[in-house]
């Protein structure tokens, strides 16, 4: 099998759709048909069943996936390890992280670098909610995984690694908390505890939205600069907060209740960098943060999205 051959199957076998296999091996789809064809004629028998409709797997093609990925992870590392070592990456690596989750797949990249790339020791720390870039712009971060989107003109922002859904944290006294779910035009009729800091616009409107859909505006609450005092507020029924799906699981408390939105799209997460400054620590990272997403997308379900094979930052 030729490693073309082996990629595209493997991508394939992820996405199963063409169009998005062909732009992540940046082929034409033409050739991504007939590198599976070229394969599939190579075992002797189909590989996916496609229709109009959808791509899938056959029972050999799931077999194959199987038994092919362990080998292709390891000859991917052993190439990134001997990369590496030309490379000397012995260094330490500061990464920030933004909450809990993104702490949990900072935590599963910095273990399996521990044993892949032993000189390279990674150090850990919460990205303040109050200020999300700046440790990263002063130096105190090299890479921090945290929500998207990242529009600044010094920082590099990579794909998105992982979503997961978003939930409104409220009062358990509010008249809100006895529903299922709620929507985004339910906001309208609560205030939204709002990020005092350094914050840019398009950050604050992410989290604190202004308005719901349909245009009516949402009334802003009392200022917070960190998650305990923001969930202290909600519980004294000072205002709601909007958060991502987990914090259901890190944060849960008396006094809070946690309700799924029936129509606010995920929250995304992905690497961030100074921009013109990803080293090859940094790119060594990022291979292995992907890596940690993906294995938390297929065990995980508050992850609600795919966590691709994402670009690791460029030069």
């Amino acid at each position: 099998m030729e490693r073309d051959e082996l990629e595209c199957f493997l991508i394939l076998a992820e996405e199963l759709h063409f169009g998005r296999t062909a732009d992540r091996m940046r082929l034409s789809r033409a050739r991504v048909s007939q590198l599976v064809q070229r394969l599939e004629r190579r075992v002797g028998a189909p590989l996916f069943t496609r229709t109009s409709r959808r791509v899938a797997l056959t029972s050999l093609g799931r077999r194959l996936r199987a038994d092919l990925e362990p080998h292709h992870r390891a000859i991917e590392a052993a190439l990134e390890r001997a990369a590496a070592t030309a490379r000397g990456i012995d260094t330490v690596l500061h990464v920030g992280f933004s909450n809990p989750l993104t702490g949990e797949i900072v935590m599963k990249a910095t273990e399996a670098l521990r044993l892949s790339h032993p000189g390279l020791a990674v150090e850990i720390c919460e990205v303040p909610l109050a200020d999300p870039y700046g440790q990263l712009r002063k130096g105190e971060f090299d890479v921090q995984v945290t929500e998207l989107p990242v529009r600044e003109k010094d920082l590099g922002e990579g794909p998105t690694l992982l979503a997961e859904d978003r939930v409104l944290a409220i009062g358990s006294a509010h008249p809100l908390a006895a529903r299922s779910s709620v929507s985004l035009e339910d906001l309208a009729g609560v205030p939204l505890l709002t990020i005092a800091g350094q914050v840019p616009d398009y950050w604050l409107e992410h989290h604190v939205p202004a308005r719901t859909p349909s245009g009516r505006p949402i009334a802003r609450g009392p200022g917070v600069t960190n998650m305990q005092e923001a969930l202290t507020l909600v519980a004294g029924g000072k205002g709601a907060l909007l958060a991502p799906a987990h914090t259901a699981t890190y944060y849960a408390r008396p006094g809070v209740a946690y309700l799924p939105f029936a129509d606010a799209e995920p929250t995304g997460y992905g690497l961030v960098w100074r921009a013109g400054d990803a080293t090859g620590a940094v790119r060594t990272f990022a291979g292995a943060v992907r890596e940690a997403a993906r294995e938390l997308a297929r065990k995980d379900t508050r992850a609600v999205a795919s966590a691709g094979r994402a670009a690791a930052p460029g030069g």
